[in-house]
């Protein structure tokens, strides 16, 4: 439990989160994960994209969906997408060259 919460809870008098009503505990777990969630990181962010992709060719299944939704999910697709390539493309492009120089390097050896 974070320490603001904690006093939140002795300030009112509560010793533990079940003496409170549906809606504070619902607003408590929210605070509370607000303040354990950390920074963000570009993996999170990368997954949070990929997860995004994956329900939107989840949503291109159903063939009850009218032209305005799928161009609005072709479009969020080309967005998450973009975004991934974005953050995987130096790793890409460092594996690439990293292939190049070992052949470089394995080829010298061999003469």
């Amino acid at each position: 439990m974070h320490s603001l919460l904690r006093k939140l809870l002795d300030k009112r008098g509560l010793k533990d989160t079940h003496e409170l009503k549906p809606e504070e505990k619902q607003t408590y777990d929210d605070w509370q994960r607000i303040l354990s969630t950390g920074e963000i990181s570009v993996q999170k962010i990368k997954d949070f994209c990929h997860n995004q992709v994956m329900m939107i060719q989840g949503q291109w299944k159903n063939l009850d969906n009218d032209q305005r939704k799928n161009d609005r999910l072709i479009t969020m697709h080309t967005v998450y997408t973009t975004l991934l390539n974005v953050i995987e493309s130096p790793n890409k492009e460092r594996e690439s060259l990293e292939r190049f120089l070992t052949q470089l390097v394995e080829e010298k050896q061999k003469v």
